[in-house]
């Protein structure tokens, strides 16, 4: 199969590789994306927890929480340009549509869209059409989640336009006492951005998949050593290794395992049972949101020289 320019690049994208490392990579599996970023992984020479959600188009996020906390939602709006999303006519077109969502509670996008902007006859989906033409480039409401509690409580953080976050707690606790805790854990996981809640969350097949990467990474790291002239390392001290590393990615992708961003030397579980134990109730972590512009997407490929014509055309 032919290694493309176009397929270097994204994976020097999604894994931080060199030119020729990312070549050799999509050589090796015949082209295969996923295939490519294991073998790099298992090379040493990609960090893919770092750069798999690396962010790729624009837009804005909201977060809205409702006064009783109760009911919570985070939203995303793309645009194509960084210019648009710092509009303030396009923050305020989101916020707008951020609280029909609360109160209408659509079932999806495409239900959403049907619904009517506030202080208007038109539909969003009108407003959101008048917008693209105005502004000239394509505008799309990408998703939004919504959250509710009736035995506990939803809190959220918003980091400016770009990421928002829910966090649901049950609890027999009163809600309002709950404010702070529910804040910080938000903070959290805008900060760390875990995968899971506990440990038993983790999905079995993600834990084999790690453990063969990480496991056939030390393989390679032990071989390199040997042909340096290092002795080479037993397999059960690999096995140990291998097992210790997985641990503590796995503690890394958990939020009730990971340092406290405040307070590092306590753990969010232990932040959890301490302020349970201050308050004299109960406290759960029920679910977490994250919302971060752009994940997942890919930026659009700018054609300079068809926007140099356009432009010496005066179009």
């Amino acid at each position: 199969m032919e290694i493309s320019a176009k397929m270097v690049k994204e994976l020097r994208d999604k894994t931080g590789a060199g030119l020729m490392d990312a070549k050799k990579a999509l050589q090796e599996t015949s082209g295969d994306m996923n295939k490519a970023v294991d073998f790099l992984r298992e090379k040493g020479l990609a960090s893919v927890a770092k750069k798999q959600g690396r962010i790729a188009a624009e837009g804005v996020v909201e977060m809205l929480l409702t006064d009783d906390n109760k009911s919570g939602l985070v939203l995303e709006v793309n645009s194509e340009t960084d210019f648009v999303a710092k509009n303030n006519d396009f923050i305020d077109f989101v916020k707008n549509v951020a609280e029909v969502v609360l109160k209408e509670k659509p079932a999806d996008v495409e239900a959403l869209l049907k619904l009517n902007y506030p202080n208007s006859s038109n539909t969003i989906e009108d407003i959101l059409n008048e917008k693209v033409s105005v502004i000239g480039e394509k505008l799309s409401l990408r998703r939004f989640s919504i959250k509710e509690k009736s035995n506990g409580g939803v809190y959220g953080y918003i980091h400016g336009t770009r990421i928002a976050v829910l966090v649901v707690l049950e609890s027999d606790i009163e809600t309002s006492k709950l404010e702070e805790l529910g804040k910080d854990i938000s903070m959290q996981v805008a900060s760390m951005n875990p995968k899971y809640i506990a440990r038993e969350d983790i999905d079995t097949d993600y834990i084999a998949h790690e453990r063969e990467i990480l496991l056939n990474q030390a393989i390679n790291e032990s071989e390199e050593e040997e042909k340096a002239g290092k002795k080479a390392k037993p397999r059960e001290i690999i096995e140990k290794m291998v097992e210790g590393r997985l641990q503590k990615e796995l503690r890394d992708v958990c939020l009730l395992e990971q340092p406290f961003v405040k307070e590092p030397d306590m753990t969010v579980k232990a932040l959890v049972e301490k302020t349970a134990k201050e308050l004299g109730g109960s406290i759960k972590i029920a679910e977490i949101e994250r919302f971060e512009v752009g994940e997942g997407m890919e930026k659009r490929e700018e054609d300079f020289q068809a926007e140099v014509q356009k432009q010496m055309q005066g179009k």
